[in-house]
């Protein structure tokens, strides 16, 4: 791709690039990241590495509240600069996987050399992985002062949010990549379709106003965008530009650097976020290019303004037209369930804890999973009252066996003093003397069985997760310790 041919080749020319990015990406990726929870001690060897090789300078460039080191890793020498960070919220990795795909990418040489060497003569790009490693020790938001970083712009309370607004200022980068993650319950628009990636290039000021900075970050995320619709047609979005003048990514562009936010949302089939990673990796690829190449100015405002605004319609399973009758009253209903994930000990695993977070007419929301229930009636799971001794006892035969029978809890005389890390349970458990109760309600777990015409058993809903009772066994339950 090269800019003095005419603006009118630009988006098939990125759009090449996209797939040549895309289909190569697993060559690059970083096989000791494979799931979101890492921490702090399992990027330090990778950074380590990276200082043995001559493409990059790495340096300790702050220390976080409980003093883990925070890097800065520098490669290129072009005259435009970039800065890209990370993680600033602590349970937001998606992004960090990529980057560490992306070095590995310009340390390589093969047929993408071109592509590589452009980018690196044209940029010179300074990168922040992981900058709020005591949240990501503990998965968690907020650094270990209990300050969110993104709403600390102004005051600066933290020294991760002084370092970065440090090297802002130190390096005066023309373009900032700011990396999050967001809610997997939003849709892109009104549709059905997940908000897999969102952009924004946010406000800088309470009117919206777009100034010459600001279009420079639209135009890229125009062309951005333009490269992932091959990949997951009509699944990006558009974060809400409501001005917030506490927020990093509000006050860099304010400062004069064009800020390109991305968003990793949700996928159906991609809990650890591998396939989002592998988009991430590809977009900011593409949009480091059309930068070194000045070609973001092909893409019009228009094309920025067409990306349609997150909207939270989504959850995790749509159970609809469902009969239920409680106090003499029968009602026809929709319901929403999502599976919250609920840290293990260690915070490196986690378990689901399922809710009931919508009860009506559900028309106008969507599911990664559906149900239509129609002819079915909801009944509370039972409790199986005859206590076994302990969780070895609770076989997934067993399980099935009591599903089948309308049971969605056992109890056991002899609960262990740790949750299991994390757990798959054929049934809730919980002790002997314990109180459940199993009636449908807002913010209440999901654990039903929903019975045919011929009051037989058909599906059971088992801490939000549907199983049918009339297919194969499933392989995996979803029961929880109470």
């Amino acid at each position: 791709m090269n800019t003095t041919s005419s603006n009118s080749n630009i988006p098939a020319a990125i759009q090449e690039l996209g797939q040549q990015l895309y289909h190569s990406h697993h060559k690059y990726k970083e096989s000791a990241l494979r799931h979101r929870r890492f921490r702090h001690r399992d990027i330090v060897p990778l950074i380590e590495q990276l200082q043995e090789q001559s493409a990059f300078e790495v340096q300790v460039a702050g220390h976080s509240v409980q003093g883990r080191s925070i890097y800065l890793i520098k490669a290129g020498t072009g005259k435009t600069k970039v800065m890209l960070w990370s993680q600033m919220h602590g349970d937001e990795p998606t992004a960090t996987m990529a980057l560490f795909d992306l070095l590995h990418f310009l340390n390589q040489t093969d047929e993408l050399d071109a592509i590589r060497k452009h980018i690196l003569e044209h940029l010179t790009l300074y990168i922040v992985p992981m900058l709020n490693p005591d949240g990501a020790e503990m998965y968690t938001r907020r650094n270990a002062l209990g300050i969110d970083m993104n709403r600390d712009a102004l005051r600066l309370q933290s020294p991760e949010s002084e370092l970065l607004k440090q090297l802002r200022d130190q390096f005066e980068p023309a373009f900032g990549f700011n990396l999050h993650d967001q809610s997997r319950y939003y849709t892109a628009g009104y549709t059905a379709r997940p908000a897999t990636i969102s952009f924004l290039a946010p406000a800088y000021d309470h009117a919206r106003n777009i100034n010459t900075v600001r279009e420079r970050a639209m135009r890229t995320i125009a062309g951005m965008d333009h490269v992932l619709q091959q990949f997951i047609p009509g699944q990006v979005a558009k974060f809400n530009d409501e001005h917030e003048p506490r927020a990093f990514g509000d006050n860099i562009q304010k400062w004069g650097t064009s800020v390109i936010l991305v968003e990793s949302g949700g996928q159906h089939g991609d809990p650890e976020k591998q396939h989002i990673r592998q988009l991430n990796f590809t977009a900011i690829l593409s949009g480091l290019y059309l930068i070194a190449e000045d070609a973001y100015k092909a893409f019009e405002l228009e094309g920025y303004d067409r990306i349609p605004e997150n909207q939270r319609h989504l959850y995790d399973l749509v159970l609809r037209h469902v009969r239920y009758i409680e106090n003499g009253r029968d009602t026809m209903l929709d319901i929403g369930i999502n599976r919250l994930e609920v840290d293990a000990p260690n915070h490196l695993g986690f378990y689901h804890s399922s809710a009931v977070e919508e009860i009506g007419d559900m028309s106008v929301f969507h599911g990664y999973e559906e149900l239509d229930a129609s002819g079915l009636t909801l009944v509370p799971g039972k409790v199986y009252e005859q206590p076994i001794d302990s969780l070895d006892d609770l076989t997934s035969e067993l399980g099935a066996e009591l599903l089948s029978q309308g049971f969605t809890t056992i109890r056991v005389k002899h609960l262990p003093g740790v949750l299991p890390d994390p757990t798959s349970l054929p049934l809730n458990v919980t002790g002997i003397a314990s109180i459940v109760n199993h009636q449908l309600a807002l913010d209440e777990p999901a654990n039903f069985i929903l019975k045919d015409a011929q009051d037989q058993a058909r599906y059971a809903v088992l801490n939000g997760f549907v199983y049918d009772l009339q297919g194969d066994r499933p392989e995996l339950f979803h029961g929880i310790l109470h």
